[in-house]
C-alpha cells in the first residue's frame, strides 16, 4: 500500500510540475507589441493618388486561417476540430481564396486572420500566398497576436499561432501604422491575446488623405466593456482624421451583429450565442456611420457560427463584418457575396463608394 501511494504521489508530483511549468511558459511567452508601431509598406501600386469624385470599391474578408470547409467547425465555437484538416486542406482552401480576391478586382482589400507561422494551419505562410497576386497594389501586413503554444483540446492542440491583417491598395500607401486595442488584463488575456488595426495613409487629388482602418476586434472577452472600449478607441481615431479634413474608410470583422438582429433574417436562433451581441449604434459618433453590408431583397450572412459544419437550416448566421466611413465618404452599395462559407466562416464583403 506505501509503495503504491508513493508511486501515485511521484506521478501526481510529476503533472503537477508539467502543469506548473506550461503555466509559467505561458506567461514568460507572452507579450504585447508596442502601441502606434510603424509599419512598413510593401509592393509598388499601380498609382500614386486615389481620385476624389469616382467610384472605388473596398472589399473586406476574415479568412479564417484557410480551415474553414463545409465539414469544419471550431472549438473555441463550441466545435470539434482546432486546426485544419491537413496541410493540403489548407493550402487548397487559401489558393481557393486568393483566386476568388483576385477575381472582384476592387480598389482596396482588407483581409483578416492570415496565418505566417501557425500550428492550426501546418505553418503555412498565407501572407506570401495572398500576396502573390498583388504585386503591383501596395501591401501592408500588422500581427494582430502572437500567441503561446496553447495544448488544448488535448487530442490535437490548437498549439501556437502567428497571425496578422493585410491591407492592399491599387493606389501607393505613404505610411502605415498599427494601433493595440484594449484587451482584458486578467487571465483571460490569454485565450484572447493581441488585438490590434493598421491604418494606412494615401493621398488623394484634391490634397486631403484617404485613412484606410483595418481590424479585428475580440470575440471570445469574458468582460463586455472590452468590446466598448474597442470602439470607442477605433472611433476616435476615426473621427480626429475626418475633423483634419481627411477621408476616413475602414472595415473588418466587428464581432457583433450589425444587423440588430440577424436571427430574424436568416431564421436561425442565436439565443445561445453569448458573443453575438448587436452593435450598440446610439454610441456611434457624428461625423461617422457604420455600414452594414445588406440587401432586404436578397439578404446574406457574412458569418457562420462554427460550433457544427455548415448547414443553413441549422447553422446561427449573422452579419459581423462591415464599414465606417466618414461623413465625407458616399457609400453607394455594401453588401455580402454570398460563398456559402465554402472556405471560411465567413463570406466577403464590400462597399463601393465615393470620396465627395
Amino acid at each position: 500500500m506505501k509503495k503504491a501511494l508513493k508511486i501515485t504521489g511521484c506521478i501526481l508530483g510529476i503533472f503537477l510540475l508539467i502543469v506548473l511549468g506550461y503555466l509559467a511558459y505561458v506567461m514568460i511567452d507572452y507579450y504585447r507589441l508596442d502601441d502606434n508601431l510603424e509599419l512598413t509598406p510593401a509592393g509598388t501600386a499601380k498609382e500614386q493618388i486615389v481620385p476624389v469624385g469616382e467610384e472605388l470599391e473596398v472589399t473586406s474578408w476574415n479568412i479564417g486561417f484557410g480551415a474553414y470547409t463545409d465539414q469544419y467547425s471550431f472549438f473555441m465555437d463550441g466545435g470539434k476540430y482546432s486546426r485544419g484538416f491537413s496541410e493540403e486542406e489548407v493550402l487548397n482552401t487559401t489558393n481557393k481564396m486568393v483566386s476568388d480576391l483576385y477575381g472582384f478586382d476592387s480598389d482596396f482589400y482588407l483581409v483578416q486572420e492570415v496565418d505566417i507561422d501557425s500550428t492550426r494551419s501546418y505553418h503555412i505562410n498565407q501572407y506570401d500566398l495572398l500576396t502573390i497576386p498583388f504585386k503591383d497594389k501596395s501591401l501592408v501586413y500588422a500581427q494582430n497576436y502572437d500567441s503561446p503554444y496553447l495544448f488544448y483540446p488535448f487530442t490535437s492542440p490548437h498549439g501556437k499561432s502567428v497571425a496578422g491583417l493585410v491591407t492592399m491598395s491599387d493606389y501607393s500607401v505613404n505610411s502605415a501604422l498599427r494601433r493595440s486595442l484594449p484587451i482584458q488584463e486578467d487571465f483571460a488575456k490569454f485565450l484572447d491575446l493581441d488585438r490590434c488595426y493598421s491604418i494606412s495613409r494615401m493621398n488623394t487629388s484634391n490634397g486631403k488623405e484617404l485613412v484606410l482602418f483595418n481590424f479585428h476586434l475580440s470575440a471570445y472577452t469574458t468582460d463586455p466593456t472590452i468590446a466598448d472600449k474597442q470602439l470607442e478607441m477605433l472611433y476616435d481615431d476615426m473621427i480626429k482624421e475626418y475633423k483634419k479634413g481627411n477621408y476616413v474608410v475602414a472595415g473588418g470583422d466587428f464581432n457583433k451583429d450589425l444587423l440588430g438582429d440577424s436571427s430574424k433574417i436568416f431564421g436561425v436562433s442565436g439565443e445561445d450565442y453569448s458573443w453575438a451581441k448587436a452593435l450598440p449604434f446610439d454610441k456611434v459618433p457624428k461625423g461617422i456611420s457604420v455600414v452594414a453590408p445588406y440587401d432586404a431583397k436578397k439578404p446574406v450572412p457574412s458569418c457562420r457560427n462554427a460550433d457544427r459544419p455548415w448547414d443553413p437550416e441549422t447553422n446561427f448566421q449573422l452579419t459581423i463584418d462591415g464599414f465606417i466611413v466618414s461623413d465625407n465618404v458616399k457609400c453607394i452599395k455594401s453588401d455580402v457575396v454570398d460563398l456559402q462559407f465554402a472556405c471560411s466562416d465567413h463570406n466577403p464583403v464590400y462597399m463601393k463608394f465615393v470620396l465627395n
